[in-house]
């Protein structure tokens, strides 16, 4: 599994509640753009419309070798490929106040390129200042475990 782009505010924005893997409704030269590593997840989100769910605002740089007929827009909407179960336990719980649909990261699982999206309930300043916090204490036991078994 070889990943493409990470969404790395998402944990620090929302409590991670489920995780699913969906599929990407993609053209030839997105995939040639992907393969070499040219994806943004940084301000992207989902949204359901007609019982489907679409990616919105995920980047995707423009194959410089697909020559004039390449016009596309590298933000454009992408559709989401999921279980019709799937999407309506999602649609069940968005409709619930305080969670939302947030993509995780792209990778490639063999030949296809997936996308992991989880359904997220968003985070208060102090839960995401009481996170840092964790993750410092966790970094200087890290520090201190290091430095006593040299």
């Amino acid at each position: 599994m070889k990943i493409i782009a990470l969404n790395k505010s998402a944990s620090y924005e929302y409590f991670i509640e489920d995780k699913y893997e969906a599929g990407i409704v993609l053209e030839g030269s997105e995939v040639k753009s992907l393969r070499a590593g040219r994806a943004s997840l940084g301000e992207s989100f989902c949204e359901i419309r007609g019982g489907e769910v679409f990616l919105k605002n995920m980047h995707i740089a423009l194959y410089d070798k697909s020559g004039a007929f390449s016009t596309r827009d590298s933000r454009k909407d992408r559709k989401l490929l999921l279980h019709r179960e799937e999407i309506a336990k999602i649609v069940g719980k968005v409709n619930e106040r305080g969670y939302t649909l947030v993509p995780l990261k792209i990778y490639f699982k063999e030949a296809l390129v997936k996308v992991e999206v989880a359904l997220c309930k968003g985070k208060h300043t102090y839960d995401k200042k009481r996170s840092l916090m964790e993750r410092d204490i966790k970094r200087e036991t890290d520090r201190a475990l290091k430095e006593f078994n040299r």
